[in-house]
């Protein structure tokens, strides 16, 4: 089945710039470029929310991932964390000495990174708002960042036509893709991590492997690319440009597989739900769409990762491995030979993957928080002996 068109939202008194679904699809949010934030219910009955604060032009929203806050970031140079309730309650941290482009919350919901006008991209806690660092070596705006999907690294678009790749830990760059023909506005990890999805004014999205740090795939659309959203299964990407269409490419192919037409003018922004299940899309027409995926029914199904080789687009025509977690998905006559108890045996497999993956989440999150203690408590020692060595000098002087 082809991609439906689901739900319709109008509301906003200007383009739509950015969306993002809640966990549980309850709720979507979007941003805009007249200065609000909306919060939209998914349930045909619930009225939207209209939020107001930014003192101007909305360009980024995120919800985090358990969905009790919603970053945005703004023109006003702040960034806002809100509680998505009536209330619409906001706090609110100067963020940037020029626009916010971009906010996105590691997977634990504790950091948070933003990217900004400033050619900066920082990184903050978000239980206190409190600046952790800065990473500045982009020389143009930066468009994008977001953090890989177990938090160690981050990766950032920019206008310098760069798309680099770094270290949270060490706060390094440890690569810079500077194969794009124009200015970078939209990167994104892959589920597995290990690739990295950018797009830009060079009407192309380009995907690399973060490890061996080359070039995978590449596809030349006719239009500028303004966003992109992996499909959690990984093996899917959808494109939002500015010739007004959305393209989902199959990554497994290495193909175009759709092209939608609904908004009238450039597609700004878009966005899978958490499951896959839905996507959404906002434009410069002031629209928010919400789309039924529709194209793999059976994603849920737990299939080996496989090697994959995918042609590059035509003029290309080079053989390019694509392993990054890409799973194979089956074929349809497969599925009706499966038996009820197979299906019933599978399902209760993926409930039981999906609580061991769960628990292993938690434990990484644990482990994560201790990693930060020991290196709070590493850095205090480090004091506390310079401190000594001081006081020892001085005695001796």
């Amino acid at each position: 089945e082809d991609p439906s068109l689901e739900r319709h939202f109008k509301g906003h008194r200007d383009a739509v710039t950015s969306v993002d679904f809640s966990r549980a699809k309850k709720q979507l949010v979007s941003g805009s470029m007249d200065s609000c934030l909306m919060i939209w219910n998914m349930k045909p009955q619930m009225r939207a929310y209209r939020f107001l604060g930014h003192k101007d032009a909305v360009l980024c929203v995120q919800f985090s991932p358990s969905g009790h806050l919603v970053a945005s970031g703004s023109r006003d140079k702040t960034v806002r964390l809100w509680i998505p309730s009536v209330k619409g309650e906001s706090t609110v941290f100067k963020a940037h000495t020029a626009t916010v482009r971009s906010v996105h919350f590691s997977s634990d919901g504790q950091s948070l990174v933003t990217a900004s006008d400033d050619k900066t991209i920082k990184v903050w806690t978000v239980h206190r708002q409190k600046f952790l660092f800065s990473l500045n070596q982009h020389i143009n705006w930066v468009r994008c960042a977001r953090f890989s999907p177990d938090g160690r690294l981050i990766v950032s678009s920019s206008d310098d036509k760069t798309v680099k790749l770094w270290d949270k830990t060490s706060r390094e760059c440890i690569h810079s893709f500077c194969e794009h023909g124009g200015f970078v506005n939209h990167v994104d990890f892959h589920p597995s991590g290990n690739c990295i999805a950018a797009g830009g004014t060079d009407s192309t999205v380009k995907l690399w492997d973060v490890r061996m740090n080359r070039l995978l795939q590449h596809y030349q659309g006719n239009s500028v690319v303004n966003s992109l959203s992996f499909h959690p299964s990984g093996n899917y990407l959808v494109t939002a440009s500015s010739d007004s269409t959305l393209k989902i490419l199959d990554l497994l192919e290495g193909r175009l597989l759709y092209t939608l037409h609904g908004h009238q003018g450039p597609a700004t922004c878009v966005a899978f739900s958490r499951d896959g299940e839905l996507f959404a899309s906002g434009g410069s027409d002031e629209q928010v769409m919400v789309w039924k995926t529709n194209f793999d029914a059976d994603y849920g199904d737990v299939v080996k990762p496989q090697k994959y080789s995918s042609s590059v687009d035509g003029t290309h025509g080079t053989g390019v491995e694509m392993d990054c977690g890409i799973h194979n998905k089956k074929t349809k006559t497969q599925d009706s030979v499966r038996t009820h108890e197979q299906q019933e045996e599978e399902t209760s497999l993926a409930n039981t993957l999906e609580h061991i993956v769960g628990q292993l989440d938690v434990l990484t999150q644990t482990v994560s928080i201790l990693e930060q203690r020991l290196t709070l408590t590493e850095d205090k020692l480090k004091e506390c002996l310079e401190t000594q060595q001081k006081i020892i000098q001085n005695k001796t002087n």
